[in-house]
């Protein structure tokens, strides 16, 4: 009931702005088309897969800012120093099987810099990670890396059958 009351608020609000005008007769004519559309057009309910545990979720956020910091600053260091950086590519297989987890994995590798997700092999549960900046044979420091940041994204946002998963 609340996520169809918070969908007609959305739609009268949507009305509201497409007339440009906030008047009765607007909110009114607003209401009645949201009423009309969610009677005749009703959306299945979905679920996300997505639970927030605030707790997890602070501890994640100053993890992933405090890895963005590190990152930048090794990028920059290889942005200064004559020749090639060392580049390694990286298959790094994940504990959990939930899409929704898997997309948020694979956004936040996105966004820290000297990182990339190449391929990714939702079936097999595997990512093929471009990493930048590591000397040496790094490829076991980034599948440590790789699944701290999947438990952490699990405990903050994962269902109870994803946390399990990650036993």
């Amino acid at each position: 009931m609340k996520a169809r009351l918070a969908l007609i608020a959305w739609l009268v609000l949507v009305w509201v702005t497409l007339w440009g005008d906030v008047s009765a007769g607007n909110v009114l004519g607003g209401v009645a088309v949201a009423l009309v559309v969610t009677w005749l057009l009703p959306l299945p309910m979905l679920d996300p897969g997505i639970r927030v545990r605030p707790v997890a979720l602070a501890r994640f956020l100053v993890w992933f800012g405090w890895d963005m910091v590190v990152s930048t600053a090794r990028v920059v260091m290889w942005v200064f120093r004559p020749g090639p950086p060392p580049t390694l590519l990286v298959r790094v297989r994940l504990r959990t099987s939930s899409d929704a987890m898997i997309t948020m994995i694979m956004a936040a590798l996105a966004n820290v810099p000297g990182s990339l997700i190449v391929e990714a092999y939702v079936g097999e549960r595997c990512l093929m990670v471009h990493v930048l900046g590591l000397p040496g044979d790094a490829a076991e420091a980034v599948r440590a890396e790789v699944a701290a940041l999947e438990s952490r994204i699990v405990a903050a946002f994962g269902t109870s059958r994803d946390r399990e998963e990650l036993g």
